[in-house]
């Protein structure tokens, strides 16, 4: 059923926001880049810091939730090149020092224990120390970041932007034990030290196959995890010529490319599902494929082969895969296919390691294995113990687990001052008319058609020399000025007065993208009459009673392109176009 648009409704607005919706850490994506389009880059990268707090990395690493989501990409082939402009802030902001939070001298006295220094942690770190509290982290590498340094090969992360945004939060004061794994939760909280305890852990144990001869191809097969760590540690170095990486998500498609730069000359990604139905990202599918790297589909893995002078899989063709989104393998009657290799990486997937948790810390588990966290936002049924990152949810991405970071701080907030971390403060939105006059607005409205700008690259053949060498080399001032100004600005809303309207018509002829419609009163279960039909359910629409009851004023959001001509050509004001700014709750707003 289609969804009525109230000013006080947050998330109707919200939603309306496509990429700041999709987006985990709900970041202001038109905001900042409005800011771009200005040329004030510093602003845009605090505006930025300030959800995803590591725009620098996730502005080349993130899994770009917010660009499917786009509204660009509804009326163009491309969507709105989101990620890249956030590292644009980054690329090209000043000294950010003067505009970070202010870190408190006097402390409360409230420890928190952070098990694992990656983004979900590191995120915690950044809300609560500006706060007051205390922070301790256990951090089991000599270095922190967590995936972000062991998963994320150098070519697509360099270490001097990764080191810096981590240390940009290690020095509000944060107290960090390096190369301290904790063995025993129980003993953590014997210390009787700490408030609470987040565990953010991530999922480092990489999931193996068990295959006749996997014993025996021991020497020469890798489970990812632990070979993109071991090379991002310096501990692999080379790499045998024809390589066969067993995955089709985004750590296959890093293996493969490391393994080329490692010295492999032939390197197959094998995957059982087919091209449009594996995990991987369609951008991270098109890097690899770019760099020679091959792609075989519908190959499911059976068996070693450990014969002398001869290495290699045998794999079963398959016709499918999933049935309805879910495993099961339909094989074809042929003989098996043998891939011959000197080395293989089994990316098949990881899950968390919570075998520190001891019996009698309080904590519950679930039967899929994941901590039992309630209804109290990532609060275990230990009170005291909270989960972020891949280790509350399983595994996802560095945005999610930023995202889960600013919910466990809140919930922690919350929870030390004696409230309920399950009642959570509201999201809170403003809004403000951007119409200046007759014809005139605020902002830039005019919907140009526009193509996406590529991003500037190293050359393939100067890629492979070193492993360090990014690949991307991020857009100019002037590409990313360019790629800005394709933004619809969907954050200045258009708000509709229904007692000022007349019927007139004017807006429903004006509008460039079909949009609205005027239609007779109606069930809006089954609506008729109007001039763009809807392609799905789901589909939201502002509907509003006008002309005494007797007619519906219906706009499409879909289709909406917020370039304002209805509120420009309107003759009694019905219409406006009102900027839209949707603070989402974090630690500390509800002071």
């Amino acid at each position: 059923m289609p969804k009525k648009s109230m000013l006080q409704d947050t998330d109707y607005y919200h939603q309306v926001i496509d990429c700041q919706w999709a987006c985990p850490a709900h970041t202001p994506v038109p905001q900042y880049i409005r800011l771009i389009a200005e040329g004030k880059y510093t602003e845009a990268y605090l505006l930025n810091r300030d959800s995803n707090v590591f725009p620098g990395i996730l502005g080349r690493v993130c899994d770009r939730p917010c660009e499917p989501a786009c509204r660009r990409s509804r009326v163009e082939k491309e969507p709105v090149a989101i990620c890249r402009l956030k590292r644009a802030s980054a690329d090209f902001k000043g000294d950010i020092a003067p505009f970070l939070p202010k870190i408190p001298k006097k402390k409360n006295d409230k420890i928190i224990a952070l098990i694992g220094a990656g983004p979900a942690c590191l995120t915690v770190a950044n809300d609560l120390l500006p706060l007051g509290y205390q922070v301790e982290i256990f951090e089991r590498e000599k270095n922190a970041g967590g995936a972000m340094r062991s998963q994320v090969p150098s070519f697509r992360l360099p270490r001097k932007v990764l080191d810096e945004e981590i240390n940009t939060i290690l020095d509000f004061g944060a107290t960090v034990h390096y190369s301290a794994e904790v063995t025993s939760l129980k003993e953590l909280l014997n210390r009787k030290k700490y408030s609470a305890v987040v565990i953010g852990t991530g999922a480092q144990i990489g999931k193996d196959l068990d295959l006749p001869g996997r014993k025996s191809a021991a020497s020469w097969c890798h489970i990812a995890f632990n070979w993109l760590a071991s090379v991002a540690f310096g501990h692999v170095k080379t790499v045998g010529k024809r390589v066969i990486v067993v995955g089709g998500g985004n750590t296959a498609m890093d293996c493969a490319r490391t393994a080329k730069r490692l010295g492999a000359t032939e390197v197959t990604i094998v995957a059982p599902e087919r091209d449009i139905e594996m995990t991987a990202s369609p951008w991270e599918i098109h890097d690899a494929t770019k760099e020679g790297i091959i792609i075989k589909n519908l190959l499911l893995p059976q068996s070693f082969a450990t014969q002398k002078n001869k290495t290699g899989l045998y794999f079963r063709e398959l016709l499918s895969c999933y049935h309805q989104k879910r495993w099961d393998p339909q094989f074809a009657k042929a003989e098996p296919v043998f891939l011959p290799c000197d080395e293989v990486i089994l990316a098949v997937g990881q899950r968390s390691n919570y075998g520190f948790i001891d019996e009698g810390s309080g904590v519950s588990f679930a039967s899929n294995g994941l901590p039992v966290l309630g209804p109290h936002r990532f609060q275990s049924s230990n009170p005291k113990i909270f989960f972020a990152g891949d280790a509350a949810l399983g595994p996802k991405n560095i945005i999610s687990a930023v995202a889960d970071g600013h919910e466990v701080a809140l919930s922690i907030d919350l929870f030390l001052k004696g409230k309920s971390p399950s009642e959570r403060p509201q999201a809170k939105l403003t809004m403000r008319s951007e119409v200046l006059g007759y014809l005139q607005l605020s902002y830039r409205s005019d919907y140009v058609e526009k193509d996406r700008q590529p991003v500037p690259e190293v050359p393939l053949d100067e890629r492979f020399d070193c492993r360090d060498t990014e690949v991307e080399k991020g857009f100019t001032t002037k590409l990313a000025q360019e790629e800005a100004q394709r933004c619809l600005n969907c954050d200045v809303q258009t708000v509709f007065s229904h007692n000022a309207c007349i019927s007139c018509d004017a807006c429903v002829d004006i509008c460039p993208e079909a949009c609205l419609s005027i239609t007779p009163n109606q069930s809006h279960d089954n609506l008729q009459g109007l001039k763009a039909p809807l392609l799905s359910e789901d589909q939201i629409l502002f509907i509003g009673e006008i002309n005494k009851g007797r007619q519906l004023m219906i706009k499409d959001e879909d289709l909406c392109v917020h370039c304002g001509a209805c509120a420009q050509r309107c003759p009694t004001g019905a219409w406006d176009m009102q900027l839209s700014r949707i603070d989402v709750a974090k630690a500390g707003c509800h002071e």
